[in-house]
């Protein structure tokens, strides 16, 4: 029995195909999980700069926050 993720499945926020294409550019290839890790990645990075400018008492992100 394979085992369940116990990660909340969330939308991919990266266009997997861009992201083949550039890799296949750079004579590599592309694992089957990295688009979702990619991704998974992405949404933290984007929760850490929402935390801080919520620490600095702005609502807008700003390229600074990443």
């Amino acid at each position: 029995m394979a085992k369940k993720s116990k990660k909340k499945e969330r939308e991919i926020l990266v266009v997997a195909s861009k992201i083949r294409d550039y890799i296949k550019e750079k004579d590599c290839n592309t694992s089957g999980e990295f688009i979702s890790e990619l991704s998974d990645t992405v949404y933290c990075l984007i929760d850490k700069a929402i935390n801080r400018a919520q620490e600095n008492g702005r609502k807008t992100i700003q390229a600074k926050d990443v």
